[in-house]
């Protein structure tokens, strides 16, 4: 179990009047990479007496735009809140209730002897932006249930991306600054002991590459940012022989193993989030009712209780804003301790490792179109070139194939249509890489610099994915301007 570890003053709030997103990067590494148990000596489960589990979590985010006084950076609730005649802009009082909702019932169900559980995934942006809008009256609850040890481990926090960069069209480079980013700043307003307990991993839009080496280098930044399991969306992996999992595999950890282009793998533990209409099923508590009809598996010579993994949008929908507020707290009432339980992430891996469950007897899965990849190049002679010439190969004659990741909004792509995104993105990042990553290894104070952090900051949030969901016009706009501001910084 982590112990609380005392406060330091490296890590502020903001840093030259900015987000705290860099300029202790060696700091958090030393803070997140230990192996404790974070949730087992505080869990009151035991598997002897759970036949199967479900799993949510919330994902929040809300963009920082450029649409403030004089251009100012602002969030975007900040605007929806001061335009209330446009468009839905009149739910931004919703939606802030629902950034704060969490921090009143967890307390009110565990005072009333309930065993709640709920998993919280908030984005850099939305942090950041409830804090420049003065929303201390939400921050402090978060800090209630985030740093309280008598909601531990009824809340589990998620890392994520900064500025909510979908992984497969951000710039290798700059994955691993989006993971850190969000570790600085999430220690910054919740204290060091709250990161050390972070763990798990949300991707936005639960987008997952496919591309062999930006899998591989993302996992490679996850598991040097300390993380030990992702959630991922089911239809974006595949076994190794290219079939979709098999049905009970679905309720089980998974272990993901990706393959980069010189044929060097690495691997981590995935959470199968099942597919489905994701903020229904998370505000009607359907995880719970699909719970109640599975029963115990089998992993590895051990028969452990499945655990159905669902997250859904935490404030977005007429769905998540009313009836989840309707449903939340009367189930927990069925919810005991035995039989069918709430379980978060990093409690239900804990408790099966101390069971005996090893990773290597999880099921084994990699992205999604990895096995044509792999039939057209031996892995044990696999070159850059080899399989770059195989994906050319296979974007030409098979209409099916393609390197653009998958996500929960599959009907949607986050790459065709937007070059005028991405473009500038990656020509940014490239300016960024140019300018400082000689400068940051000669001498890592570089990272607490004024002008580094700007710089890093509108990096950040050019690979923004709202500037790319919203279709063209004044969202590609907010894109193009902030690349203009990072641009100018970086000349």
């Amino acid at each position: 179990m982590i112990a609380a570890a005392p406060s330091s003053k490296f890590l502020d709030i903001s840093r030259h009047g900015f987000p705290n997103i860099c300029g202790d990067e060696q700091k958090i590494s030393q803070l997140v990479n230990h192996d404790q148990t974070i949730f087992l000596d505080q869990s009151n489960l035991d598997l002897d007496q759970i036949n199967a589990g479900f799993a949510c979590a919330l994902h929040m985010h809300q963009p920082t735009i450029p649409a403030g006084q004089d251009g100012g950076l602002i969030c975007n609730l900040q605007y929806m809140s001061e335009h209330q005649g446009e468009g839905d802009n009149h739910n931004a009082g919703v939606f802030a209730w629902c950034y704060e909702r969490m921090a009143d019932w967890i307390p009110e169900l565990v005072a009333e002897g309930k065993n709640p559980r709920i998993m919280l995934d908030y984005s850099g942006n939305l942090l950041w932006g409830l804090e420049q809008m003065g929303r201390n009256d939400i921050i402090e609850k978060l800090k209630t249930i985030t740093c309280d040890r008598r909601y531990q481990p009824h809340v589990e926090w998620l890392g994520t991306m900064w500025s909510h960069a979908v992984a497969p069209s951000t710039p290798i480079p700059d994955l691993k600054l989006q993971i850190q980013a969000w570790q600085h700043y999430f220690a910054a307003m919740f204290g060091e002991e709250a990161l050390a307990r972070v763990k798990g991993f949300s991707p936005p839009e639960m987008h997952l590459p496919n591309n062999p080496d930006t899998l591989y280098e993302y996992i490679k930044a996850l598991k040097e940012c300390g993380y030990r399991w992702l959630l991922v969306q089911e239809h974006s992996v595949e076994r190794l022989d290219g079939s979709g999992l098999e049905h009970d595999h679905k309720y089980l950890p998974n272990r993901l193993v990706a393959r980069n282009s010189k044929g060097e793998t690495i691997s981590i533990t995935a959470l199968i989030k099942t597919q489905g209409s994701d903020t229904k099923l998370v505000a009607q508590m359907q995880p719970f009712h699909e719970a109640k009809g599975r029963g115990k598996q089998k992993l590895g010579n051990l028969e452990v209780p499945c655990c159905v993994s669902q997250i859904a949008d935490g404030e977005n929908g007429g769905v998540m804003m009313n009836e989840y507020a309707r449903d939340f707290k009367p189930v927990w009432n069925e919810i005991g301790r035995e039989g069918v339980v709430g379980f978060n992430g990093t409690e239900y891996l804990e408790l099966l490792a101390a069971k005996g469950v090893k990773s290597d007897d999880y099921p084994v899965c990699q992205g999604l179109g990895q096995h044509k990849i792999w039939q057209k190049v031996d892995p044990q002679q696999a070159t850059p070139e080899k399989v770059a010439e195989a994906i050319a190969d296979l974007q030409a004659n098979d209409h099916q194939f393609h390197m653009d990741g998958a996500s929960w909004t599959d009907d949607l792509s986050w790459v065709k249509g937007y070059e005028n995104v991405l473009e500038p993105m990656n020509q940014l990042s490239a300016m960024f890489h140019a300018k400082y990553d000689k400068l940051v290894q000669a001498d890592p104070g570089v990272t607490s610099t004024p002008e580094y952090v700007e710089a890093l900051l509108y990096l950040l949030l050019v690979e923004t994915s709202c500037f790319r969901y919203w279709g063209q016009g004044t969202w590609t706009d907010y894109a193009r301007e902030l690349f203009r501001r990072g641009e100018a910084l970086l000349k």
